[in-house]
């Protein structure tokens, strides 16, 4: 069984990368060595899961650019306000060093000196082939005028799975003909709720006739124990939808459908438990995609899976 591997929107960036060999993979919001900017300062930093800065490229031509001790990079002397029309862009460079070929999601962060994040960028890098290292540039979004200095470029966090059970982005329909996500999820006192989202994006009519199947994966890319599975609440709480009975959805091309997970992440006696990774089957026969809304479901052991209904257009 394939499984994905250890673990990650202002503004979405998407490149599309072919890996094969080393690759260029393209610009987030610029590139370096822009108008009124200078070179790409080299730098040297330890990856984070495969993923390094390689050099930044600063505001001004005063500016400039120090890193230490392996610590992010961080760039001394910027202009007095950072949201009027100038920004830092970093290089940066994935490594795949496992044998199977994984897609990619990287959240940079663009910090100010005290250490606060002003800007949150995710790339997703897709398809970087086993051995393979893939280059692109990734922009901080644009600020209000007046916002603090931004001195700190550094990898924030990095999810990597299997490039075959990736969710695909919007607009590209995989050869299924269904398109699996989750959302962001909501939180209120304690409970969680994540929504599984599935689109028929296809040209045939899709059926769906029951729960989604999910299987819970820790950072190690093993199966997590532990943790009970219930088709519906499992008395977790009394939430619309889920101990609805399940019935048969069949949705035409563009139409979507809905399921939820929920759980508590109320942490008593034990070790709480924590899911960076959910892989999805939209029916027993579907191929399966590999999600990561990173469910903390503390030490309560349930999880909570309502069934498919249909989404209101």
């Amino acid at each position: 069984m394939r499984r994905p591997l250890p673990l990650l929107p202002a503004f979405a960036a998407l490149l599309l990368l072919t890996a094969c060999g080393s690759e260029h993979g393209g610009t987030r919001n610029g590139g370096v060595g822009a108008s009124g900017s200078t070179p790409g300062a080299q730098v040297t930093e330890p990856a984070v899961d495969g993923v390094r800065i390689t050099s930044v490229t600063l505001p001004s031509a005063s500016a400039t650019l120090s890193a230490s001790g392996g610590g992010p990079v961080e760039a001394e002397r910027l202009p007095a306000d950072p949201g009027a029309g100038s920004d830092i862009s970093a290089a940066y460079e994935v490594t795949n060093s496992g044998t199977e070929e994984l897609t990619y999601t990287i959240r940079f962060e663009f910090r100010t000196s005290a250490g606060e994040v002003m800007s949150s960028e995710p790339v997703t890098v897709r398809s970087v082939g086993a051995g393979r290292t893939v280059r692109g540039t990734v922009r901080r979004g644009m600020l209000e005028p007046g916002s603090s200095l931004v001195t700190t470029v550094k990898v924030g966090e990095v999810t990597k799975v299997p490039a075959d059970e990736a969710p695909t982005e919007a607009g590209v329909c995989p050869p299924s003909g269904i398109r699996v996500s989750a959302d962001d999820g909501d939180a209120a006192m304690g409970l969680r709720v994540v929504g599984l989202v599935l689109e028929n994006c296809g040209k045939r009519d899709y059926t769906l006739d029951g729960y989604p199947q999910v299987s819970l994966l820790d950072g190690d890319q093993e199966p997590i124990d532990g943790v009970e599975i219930f088709q519906g609440s499992g008395g977790i709480s009394t939430v619309t939808g889920f101990d609805d009975p399940p019935r048969p959805v069949t949705l035409k091309p563009g139409e979507r459908a809905s399921a939820g997970l929920m759980w508590r992440n109320t942490t008593d006696f034990g070790t709480a438990v924590d899911v960076p990774y959910v892989r999805v089957r939209a029916r027993s026969d579907a191929a399966p995609v590999t999600v990561t809304p990173h469910l903390d479901l503390g030490t309560t052991g349930k999880l909570g899976v309502s069934p498919w209904r249909n989404m209101p257009e």
